[in-house]
């Protein structure tokens, strides 16, 4: 117990100096300001040329979905999730060894060109992310927690990371197993986290860039919205790419019928979805059953009343 209660205590002071470092020290290789730089540089092109030109450039939750942004990337793991996933790490491996297994590699990526692995890392995340993020919308006990991100009603950029805390959970937790059995260890996320990020970013965006054939590999605003929608003829929803729009079209999970630029966002009942960020936090743990559940839409509910 002495050696998890010392990686509870190091894992608080080794993040929250990592942290003050992160902040008074600007560089290439700084995720904090790099996250600063990118939502500045996708909130300007949301001003010069944004797709809905009739949505306010503070449009409904800005300042909320902001703050979201610096809680889920760095706070959250200042009080407490990085500690608990150490933790966790530790926990699993020493359960392991009590069947003589020391490493979960598989197979070495690690003589592989740098390129190599970047690639492979950011491909394989994406598509277990993929799977995660239908099992989100499929699970009526994780849909509650996927909820706090549906409940945006105005896109723009910082949506993207409008998500609760237990979603961080259960991502990192399914991504934990394949990634270590492929050898890919934390130094490798940082490129990778942030190209994720960017296209993150653009897909939650104001804007519309029109990708051409490249539509069919990366996710766009024009094809996340739809995700979005208030109403789908999909019980459980479509286009669930992450960084990549390919998964869906190969699995039969793309919906694009129009142009979507105006259509209504959320799901059924959103009006009476808490709009405070402590409330929202509260809300998966409460029974708060309503249509809105699991993304049922308007015609299922009629035709569920008339049953």
């Amino acid at each position: 117990m002495a050696k998890y209660w010392q990686i509870f205590v190091s894992s608080f002071t080794d993040y929250g100096n990592y942290l003050f470092r992160e902040v008074l020290n600007p560089g290439w290789g700084n995720y904090f300001y790099w996250l600063i730089g990118l939502s500045l540089f996708f909130w300007l092109l949301e001003i010069v040329k944004p797709w809905r030109a009739q949505q306010a450039i503070l449009r409904k939750d800005f300042w909320l979905d902001g703050f979201y942004m610096f809680f889920n990337f760095f706070l959250f793991s200042l009080i407490g999730f990085n500690a608990i996933s150490n933790i966790g790490v530790e926990a699993f491996n020493d359960f392991l060894s009590l069947f003589g297994i020391t490493n979960l590699v598989a197979f070495e990526v690690q003589s592989w060109p740098v390129w190599a692995q970047l690639l492979t890392l950011f491909i394989v995340r994406d598509f277990i992310q993929w799977n995660v993020h239908r099992l989100l919308h499929r699970s009526e006990f994780l849909w509650r927690f996927h909820k706090v991100h549906h409940s945006v009603q105005q896109m723009g950029f910082a949506a993207h990371l409008r998500f609760h805390w237990g979603e961080t959970i259960v991502y990192r937790t399914i991504e934990y197993i394949p990634l270590a059995m492929i050898g890919f260890g934390i130094q490798d996320f940082f490129l990778v986290h942030i190209l994720a990020t960017s296209i993150g970013h653009f897909n939650h965006s104001n804007i519309n860039v029109p990708l051409g054939p490249l539509r069919y590999l990366f996710n766009n605003p024009q094809m996340h919205i739809w995700h979005h929608a208030r109403y789908m003829p999909r019980r459980y929803g479509a286009n669930y790419g992450i960084s990549l729009s390919v998964w869906d079209y190969l699995f039969g999970t793309a919906y694009m019928p129009e142009d979507g630029r105006d259509i209504a966002l959320g799901f059924d009942d959103v009006e009476q979805y808490p709009e405070s960020f402590v409330n929202q936090q509260l809300h998966p743990f409460l029974n708060n059953r309503s249509n809105g559940e699991l993304g049922i839409t308007q015609e299922e509910v009629k035709h569920l009343e008339k049953v």
